[in-house]
């Protein structure tokens, strides 16, 4: 498994084991405490996503733009270079966030 996708197990199981203590100190009914983890799982996952789901959408936009030919070369390069660079940065941030 990639460290990346380690990374993201691992943020999602940590938000599972704390919604899994908080119902275990509350002591709800048993759906109550089942739908907790749910919605803790839920949150977690789309709290991923967004972050990928945002960088597509960029990603996305640049290739558009350069296969559309709205860019000569050397400003399709330029701006690849750039959206590869940012895309670290993503990464990186993505990576200190949780």
């Amino acid at each position: 498994m990639s460290e990346d996708k380690s990374d993201r197990y691992i943020k999602i199981a940590r938000a599972c084991l704390r919604a899994i203590n908080e119902v275990s100190r509350d002591a709800p009914s048993r759906d109550e405490s089942v739908q907790k983890v749910y919605s803790a799982i839920e949150d977690a996952f789309n709290s991923e996503m967004n972050f990928y789901q945002e960088e597509l959408a960029v990603l996305t936009s640049v290739l558009e733009r350069i296969a559309n030919g709205q860019l000569s070369l050397e400003k399709s390069r330029a701006l690849a270079q750039e959206t590869l660079r940012e895309r670290q940065h993503w990464q990186d941030n993505s990576s200190q966030l949780h």
